[in-house]
């Protein structure tokens, strides 16, 4: 798989979420944000080495169910989850070193 470059606007539903199985990122963002616009580059150099990793791109916002049960404050938020279990989560990351990182965590099975 590779890393998804659209925001979905209608959201999983957690249950979705906590039954997937594999690797897999959500990413919560917004296309406007300036932030997540700055952090695409470093994930798209990320996810090159990491194909298998499943990339859930969600548009959040304020009352979005998905992102409040995350607990998103800041975008972009990735949380990256092992079998719909979360094993990282990076906040507005800097640098694609600490993406890759959260990355093989998830993807060494």
């Amino acid at each position: 798989m590779a890393m998804n470059d659209s925001y979905a606007a209608i959201e999983p539903a957690r249950a979705e979420i906590d039954k997937l199985d594999g690797p897999a990122v959500i990413e919560f963002g917004a296309p406007w944000c300036g932030y997540c616009q700055a952090a695409q580059p470093l994930l798209a150099s990320a996810f090159a080495e990491h194909r298998r990793v499943r990339h859930i791109k969600i548009e959040d916002g304020k009352g979005r169910p998905l992102g409040r049960s995350f607990k998103v404050k800041l975008w972009p938020t990735l949380i990256f989850l092992s079998r719909g279990r979360e094993m990282a989560r990076l906040v507005r990351p800097g640098d694609a070193g600490a993406i890759r990182q959260a990355l093989a965590q998830i993807d060494a099975d």
